[in-house]
């Protein structure tokens, strides 16, 4: 089988976390490749740092060592225009206050294709309809957005990146306060993009147990490294061994999954 085509990697980038009074070292010596068609969680402990490397990656803020390249050039190269034709955010914030329909919040993903104007073409009506299409949620098109369940949002939202029609789409935490029953439904969403669309799309998570079932590739951040790989080679080179501190949770190598040592809680 031949390689996989990457979208965008990092390279011995170190990241840190700013505040207005000091900047904090998180991580560094980071290392990820993102591949066409693949999808990839990203896990790790609470405060480890997912989210400032998705920051750090998508070009919101720079990193304090290393280069984050996408497609071949430098991230700092791309104008926000270019760059937003080619990832797509999908973040956990809420929605600011509006009576947008969804089918408006969905076409939101044509801006960095629309004229100064923001008027849509035929062309870019049918991006909109193939994304709801594809997340099926046509249903929802003539709702306004504040009338949507925490599921149904997350959909549209990923409607919404894929109206933008990026090669990569990054999302912070997607299956946050989803019940089980979604967040498999929203994992198998974003697994059958992957695979149908050739789309690269990186997820932080918490659900471990889930991320291992559903996964192409895991990327594994701790404070002293930050491993990638497929969920087979992680668990054969015990790389989930030391992602929580303590013994009141840890990974069994044999059933693949996390479990709680009631002695130790």
């Amino acid at each position: 089988m031949t390689d996989k085509k990457i979208i965008l990697s990092a390279e011995n980038v170190s990241i840190v976390y700013a505040t207005k009074k000091q900047i904090t070292a998180v991580a560094s010596g980071i290392n990820i490749d993102l591949k066409k068609g693949t999808l990839t969680a990203l896990i790790g402990a609470n405060g480890i740092g997912k989210s400032t490397l998705l920051r750090t990656i998508t070009g919101i803020q720079k990193p304090l060592a290393g280069s984050v390249i996408l497609n071949g050039k430098p991230l700092e190269s791309y104008s926000n225009k270019t760059l937003s034709q080619q990832l797509s955010i999908v973040l956990t914030e809420n929605l600011p206050p509006s009576n947008l329909t969804v089918y408006e919040l969905v076409a939101l993903g044509r801006q960095p294709y629309t004229n100064w104007l923001g008027k849509m073409s035929p062309e870019d009506h049918e991006y909109v309809n193939n994304a709801f299409n594809l997340t099926e949620t046509n249903h929802l098109a003539n709702r306004r957005n504040y009338e949507l369940s925490d599921g149904q949002l997350q959909k549209v939202l990923i409607a919404r990146a894929l109206a933008q029609d990026t090669q990569l789409i990054i999302l912070d935490e997607p299956t946050t306060h989803l019940d089980l029953k979604h967040k498999v439904n929203l994992l198998q969403l974003l697994k059958r993009l992957a695979v149908d669309s050739g789309k690269s799309i990186l997820y932080s998570t918490h659900d471990l147990d889930l991320a291992l079932q559903v996964s192409d590739e895991i990327i594994v951040i701790s404070g002293d490294k930050t491993v990638q790989s497929t969920p087979d080679n992680l668990i054969e080179n015990n790389a989930f061994d030391t992602l929580f501190d303590g013994t009141s949770i840890t990974f069994d190598k044999d059933k693949k999954g996390f479990i709680i040592n009631p002695d130790n809680v």
